[in-house]
């Protein structure tokens, strides 16, 4: 039987340089996607999986998205003194969401680094690894799709999505051995040319890892810049004979990263509340038929 997923990993330690200069002081994990930051969404995504554990890994710089997942905040004790005892609880549930941990990457040297920088609280066991620039929105968490996924299959399972040819150099891409779903994999290219790509499925931000794969980070040599990938871990699970999937995952990504994304994000999220789809129709139609 394989071993429970508790925790989550949840990276959040970049410069959001794509984004700047609204990132110059805001970490773009706090950006927000109509009313709440990208970060929580993550948060929400893995709480559903069943995930009673969440890790961030963060730079320096960064505090607040611990301030935002912490009791007793200077705004929810203001609010309870004027007496709004209902946004305050509000307020106070994202602190129940799970138990919330952090650890500092000093320095970037990519995501395999990332990870293994939460070592202490993953060492010997599986976990869902985050990245809050992709928002998936659906009926059902991703998250918990991959958990399911890792359930049935052991080892690692990665979430992947049919990408457009021009795209695929910017996508780790996986090569499965059948159209099953979950398939298991022969192996993993990183930003391959279109010609030598071995599928048009795409890994996005969203990982259950096996047990062994911070075993694999240690033995995974520095990249380029002295980075360590996680696609390179991956490949050495792959290559050692353990199980590695990829799941077609139910939902809907949205690229955050990019400014575009992050526009196209806000407006279906509001879409999919009552209470704003309407008006947000209403103002988005003269607009779209090119009126300012």
């Amino acid at each position: 039987m394989s071993q429970r997923v508790t925790t989550a990993v949840i990276l959040a330690a970049g410069l959001g340089t794509r984004m700047l200069p609204a990132t110059k002081a805001v970490p773009k994990e706090m950006l927000p996607v109509v009313d709440r930051p990208l970060i929580d969404y993550c948060v929400d995504e893995a709480v559903a999986a069943g995930i009673s554990r969440i890790v961030f890994v963060i730079a320096e710089g960064k505090e607040s998205i611990l301030e935002h997942f912490r009791a007793g905040a200077r705004v929810e004790t203001a609010l309870r003194e004027t007496g709004n005892q209902a946004l305050a609880d509000s307020l106070a549930a994202i602190a129940a969401k799970a138990e919330f941990h952090a650890v500092y990457q000093p320095k970037q040297l990519g995501i395999a680094h990332a990870v293994a920088c939460a070592r202490a609280y993953i060492e010997g066991e599986p976990f869902a690894l985050l990245f809050p620039d992709d928002v998936i929105l659906g009926e059902r968490s991703c998250t918990a799709q991959l958990v399911e996924a890792y359930e049935q299959t052991g080892g690692t399972a990665i979430a992947v999505e049919q990408v457009a040819d021009t795209d695929v150099p910017q996508y780790g891409i996986v090569d499965p051995i059948d159209d099953a779903n979950p398939a298991r994999l022969r192996r993993v290219v990183e930003k391959p040319r279109l010609e030598e790509a071995p599928s048009r499925l795409g890994i996005v931000g969203r990982y259950v890892l096996g047990a062994s794969i911070l075993r694999h980070i240690d033995e995974t040599p520095p990249g380029k810049n002295g980075e360590r990938q996680i696609t390179d871990a991956i490949a050495r699970q792959i290559a050692a004979g353990e199980p590695v999937s990829a799941l077609r995952f139910e939902g809907r990504r949205y690229d955050t990263g990019r400014p575009l994304g992050y526009i196209v994000a806000n407006v279906a999220a509001a879409m999919r509340r009552p209470e704003l789809a309407g008006g947000l129709r209403e103002r988005l139609a003269p607009l779209l038929e090119g009126e300012c």
